[in-house]
């Protein structure tokens, strides 16, 4: 689905304020391995991934890389506490594979906002859904078993093992590689 079929699935804009919100956006196309958003800066943008997949991550003591949340096609990506309160971010934003995004600047956002009440709506929507997924994920990683996380994640990500890395997806289901190399290996055996 592409950025105007989303944002018609969600609010249902007029032609005229689809197309002023859309001359509010720039799209980019994106390489893989390109990082949007350093741990410590303020991430200046709120991303919608027309095509592609990405990641937030964030470097442990030991400096090894842990994956906060994938974000795929016909999503909002963002270090949403950095982008919104103007804060620097707890997490790096990457590009896992060649994308296509969208981009807006916190302040063409707050002027969409203020000239449409849709806009307000759509951030609730889109706001909703982020802290959704966020509570989800942590009650995966607290009351389920690596297996059930692993399952939950495929519903969320049906086509994530022929996009990501196993380290990458290991660690955002909060299991060593080797555990989520026995639960694929299950499933190739059934």
């Amino acid at each position: 689905m592409n950025f105007t079929d989303t944002l018609t699935a969600l609010v249902p804009f007029s032609d005229d304020e689809l197309n002023d919100i859309l001359n509010h956006f720039t799209m980019k196309s994106v390489p893989k391995n390109e990082t949007l958003v350093h741990q410590g800066k303020i991430c200046k943008y709120l991303y919608f991934i027309e095509q592609g997949m990405g990641r937030s991550y964030y470097l442990n003591d030991n400096q090894k890389d842990i994956t906060q949340w994938f974000f795929g096609t016909g999503k909002f990506m963002s270090s949403a506490d950095s982008f919104f309160q103007k804060k620097p971010s707890l997490y790096y934003l990457e590009v896992l594979e060649d994308s296509i995004v969208y981009l807006i600047s916190k302040e063409k956002l707050d002027v969409l906002f203020a000239k449409y009440p849709k806009m307000e709506k759509l951030g609730r929507l889109v706001i909703t859904e982020m802290l959704t997924n966020v509570v989800n994920k942590l009650n995966a990683i607290q009351f389920q078993t690596a297996r059930e996380r692993y399952d939950y994640m495929l519903a969320e990500f049906p086509d994530i093992a022929y996009q990501v890395s196993l380290g990458h997806i290991a660690s955002y289901l909060g299991m060593a590689q080797e555990t989520l190399s026995r639960i694929r290996s299950q499933d190739s055996s059934n």
